[in-house]
């Protein structure tokens, strides 16, 4: 490991998990998806390596399994890489100081994924007891599928019950009958790598005929595994309970910059 090591970051998530743990100095690349002011590497499938060669990097980081070729590539041309694919919530917080060890210092990402741990322990204080909302998390509208991954989790973490996927699981298409048996309270539109682009006309105009209510949130804070989940949660939070004591939203203590624009990827 390189005495200051220069990471390349080709996931969003790592961008974001490096920013919220202090260690945005070490990066001096990232894919367009990233909302960062670092030279730009090409996108999240399809990096420039090229330009990574520019920039002189000791470590690339990737994510999820739909990366498993660009970090075989990058392994290929000699980087050391850093590939997570988190899958649970737990997951995406144990991955935090897998990433910040490519930047050499994995203690800053186990300290935020405490921090994330503690916040989270206070919102499931706040809605101990409360009735759990049933909620339908929709990554993608054609054909409509119900989020999986970690977001059945944070639903969870918010006093929700998401009971389409399984944790841990895909994203799975459903039909409009299954999500209707269930009797959904809320409807959350959060399509991937569209940002706030959910539509809450366009999906009533379905004709589901469904009693719940609809919302459009940023799909960063739900499909990006980053500390941005723990915003998601307080997102989701007080959509299901409203009139709950939360506490204040998450904030990561020695984040460089906000995160004020949508991932496309992982």
């Amino acid at each position: 490991m390189a005495a200051n090591p220069r990471v390349v970051s080709l996931a969003p998530s790592a961008t974001a998990i490096l920013d919220a743990a202090g260690l945005d100095a070490h990066v001096v690349g990232a894919t367009v998806h990233s909302p960062t002011d670092k030279p730009v590497v090409g996108g999240w499938l399809n990096p420039d390596f090229d330009r990574v060669d520019e920039l002189d990097a000791d470590a690339v980081c990737t994510c999820d399994d739909l990366q498993s070729d660009v970090a075989a590539a990058a392994r290929e041309r000699g980087y050391d890489v850093v590939h997570v694919a988190p899958t649970t919530l737990d997951e995406v917080f144990d991955s935090f100081p897998v990433v910040c060890a490519a930047a050499g210092d994995a203690s800053a990402g186990a300290t935020l994924a405490e921090d994330c741990r503690d916040h989270l322990a206070r919102v499931a204080d706040a809605v101990a007891g409360r009735d759990r909302p049933t909620v339908y998390c929709e990554e993608w509208a054609d054909p409509p599928m119900a989020a999986g991954n970690w977001v059945p989790d944070l639903v969870r973490a918010a006093g929700g019950s998401a009971p389409f996927v399984a944790p841990g699981e895909r994203s799975a298409e459903v039909d409009p009958e299954t999500v209707a048996a269930a009797d959904p309270h809320h409807v959350i539109l959060h399509p991937c790598g569209k940002g706030e682009r959910g539509d809450p006309e366009a999906f009533e105009a379905r004709g589901w005929n469904l009693d719940a209510a609809v919302h459009a949130v940023d799909d960063s804070l739900l499909n990006q595994p980053s500390p941005a989940v723990v915003s998601g949660v307080d997102r989701l939070a007080r959509l299901l309970h409203p009139d709950c004591d939360l506490p204040e939203p998450w904030a990561a203590a020695t984040a460089t910059a906000p995160a004020t624009e949508s991932d496309e990827g992982k």
